[in-house]
């Protein structure tokens, strides 16, 4: 098997050099190689002409070899529009200091594509949105919300921009993932030495104060500050506010669990957050 990667998804779309931009900081932070992949959707696109009709058969033969023709030839324009924006990308990693960068290529669905390789993957980076997607920003790609229910491995979802993150915010529960979730940053480098605020959002109880605390410990040893916080309210508004309020640049949650947190992660609020997050979104197995 193949040493883990770095795996940024572009394509199209305007948040293309920004998942390049947040996928080369991973890379760099992690210490592994940088993987830029470019899937080709084949059911993007499709040919609108319906030639069925009331026309004769030669003709209708001959509109069909014209379109066939003309299906080949996209095909092969994509490919190439493909190989230009994964040079682009590696020679803007190369250029930022990455020295271990590889392209990659693939055709079908992203979430398929992405699966046959996830076993490579340590981080996935993505854009909330594709080139397919609607072109409002408070709207989230579809194909998106495939891979974040799909694969298993940490995805960081990037917005329309990203800044080098100075400091982040992990939504703690107190529960066997966010736990996990917890134990893994303090032994991970993604974070290391950045300013660390653990929040959790619920009642101010001597359980919850415990949990928080042990948290605090765990990430104590590898962070520049650890700050601490019980909230009480609806999980989303709590977070949202707090990262506005403290200019938090990073968002990190775990994925699956069985609290409230795990009903924002892979509910309605997760797509709800995802649409409003101005910052990166850090989603942990």
């Amino acid at each position: 098997m193949k040493a883990p990667h770095v795996m940024a998804c572009i394509d199209g779309s305007s948040y293309s050099e920004t998942v390049s931009d947040a996928a080369v900081w991973s890379s760099q932070r992690m210490d592994v190689p940088l993987s830029f992949v470019h899937v080709l959707d084949r059911n993007q696109a499709p040919s609108q002409f319906d030639p069925r009709g009331n026309i004769g058969l030669g003709s209708r033969e001959n509109l069909l070899e014209e379109l066939a023709s003309l299906d080949e030839q996209r095909g092969k324009l994509a490919q190439e529009h493909g190989r230009l924006m994964l040079s682009a990308a590696r020679e803007r990693a190369e250029a930022a200091g990455v020295a271990d960068v590889e392209t990659r290529q693939r055709n079908g669905e992203l979430v398929e594509a992405l699966t046959e390789i996830e076993e490579e993957a340590r981080l996935i980076v993505l854009g909330k949105r594709g080139e397919s997607a609607d072109t409002s920003p408070e709207h989230m790609g579809s194909n998106l919300e495939r891979v974040i229910r799909g694969l298993h491995r940490p995805i960081l979802v990037i917005p329309e921009s990203f800044t080098t993150p100075k400091r982040y915010l992990i939504a703690f529960d107190g529960g066997p993932t966010t736990r996990k979730m917890v134990e893994l940053l303090s032994e991970r480098p993604l974070l290391r030495d950045l300013e660390c605020h653990l929040v959790l959002v619920g009642a101010d109880t001597d359980e919850h104060r415990e949990q928080l605390a042990w948290a605090e410990k765990q990430m104590a040893p590898t962070s520049s500050a650890v700050h601490t916080q019980i909230i009480a309210g609806e999980v989303e508004k709590v977070l949202c506010d707090y990262q506005h309020e403290h200019d938090i640049d990073l968002l990190v949650m775990g994925a699956y669990g069985h609290s409230r947190i795990r009903q924002f992660l892979v509910g309605s609020t997760t797509t709800a957050m995802i649409r409003r997050a101005k910052v990166p979104l850090l989603l942990l197995r």
